[in-house]
């Protein structure tokens, strides 16, 4: 693959931007800066951004059915309204945990939440579309990026604790994860495995904080390619686009990192296509 230009969209100079999801019914990409509190709305038309929740932070978040974004956030579960509005939906917290961190809704509309805190007292939790919050393991302190394989019968997820992105065999049905075994372990120099997403080949595009860069993997965890960037710490991606042809990439700053364009949201169009997120229908009273 021709290494593609990277372009910055964005430059908030966020501390922690993270969760870069695609709204194909607005052409807008959202995205998180969880230390600040704040989500931003890039419009992929005009190429402005600016923000639309300024309130407690938000470790990730879906779109709902009906357009309005589920938050995750330090102790709660929370819905934005298409008109501003913010309503807490559920309290929760568990042991060792600081707040939610990524997060996914699968194709029947439930989330797979996981969560950033004490080692290892973090995991991952399903949260069904009646509300139920179930968890399903612990065993690390930072949760990361998921996604599905094409045919739906495998789920990934991201233990950047260990550096390692596992997968597991998913029931659509039922929802339920098991069979987990490891799809790729980094090693040290290789950066720590963050955010991922899933192309329209069942390939997985996984971020690497630490290593300035976003490494394709083939469906049996082969490194096929990687692009670099212009910041250490790149945090997560998505697809977006009319075509889903369009990749864009969060990044974080670190004390001591010199680079300006830390903490930017970078767009890069490829000649590969993705796939496009499912939506939560989650109704929590």
């Amino acid at each position: 693959m021709k290494p593609p230009l990277v372009t910055i969209a964005a430059k908030p100079s966020c501390e922690l931007a993270e969760n870069p999801l695609w709204n194909p019914d607005e052409g807008c990409v959202y995205w998180t800066d969880i230390p600040a509190g704040k989500i931003y709305r890039f419009d992929n038309s005009t190429q402005q951004y600016r923000v639309i929740y300024e309130d407690k932070p938000v470790g990730g978040f879906t779109l709902q059915r009906d357009g309005s974004l589920l938050l995750f956030r330090v102790n709660d579960v929370a819905n934005l309204r298409l008109d501003g509005c913010v309503r807490s939906l559920r309290q929760f917290s568990d042991e060792g945990m600081d707040r939610f961190n990524d997060v996914i809704a699968d194709p029947e509309g439930r989330v797979f939440a996981g969560t950033f805190g004490q080692h290892p007292k973090c995991g991952l939790y399903r949260v069904d579309v009646d509300g139920t919050i179930t968890k399903l393991f612990s065993g690390t302190g930072c949760s990361n990026g998921m996604g599905f394989s094409l045919d739906l019968k495998t789920f990934y997820w991201t233990c950047s604790t260990t550096r390692h992105i596992f997968q597991f065999d998913y029931d659509r049905a039922s929802g339920a994860i098991e069979n987990r075994r490891v799809f790729y372990h980094a090693t040290a120099t290789e950066g720590i495995p963050d955010g991922l997403a899933v192309d329209s080949e069942g390939c997985v595009w996984s971020a690497r904080w630490g290593r300035a860069s976003v490494v394709r993997h083939g469906t049996h965890g082969k490194v096929l390619d990687s692009i670099r960037f212009p910041v250490a710490n790149v945090t997560s991606v998505c697809f977006a686009g009319k075509n889903l042809d369009q990749l864009f990439v969060t990044s974080a700053q670190e004390a001591g990192e010199n680079s300006e364009c830390a903490g930017s949201l970078f767009q890069i169009q490829l000649s590969i296509r993705g796939t496009g997120e499912f939506r939560s229908r989650v109704g929590l009273g």
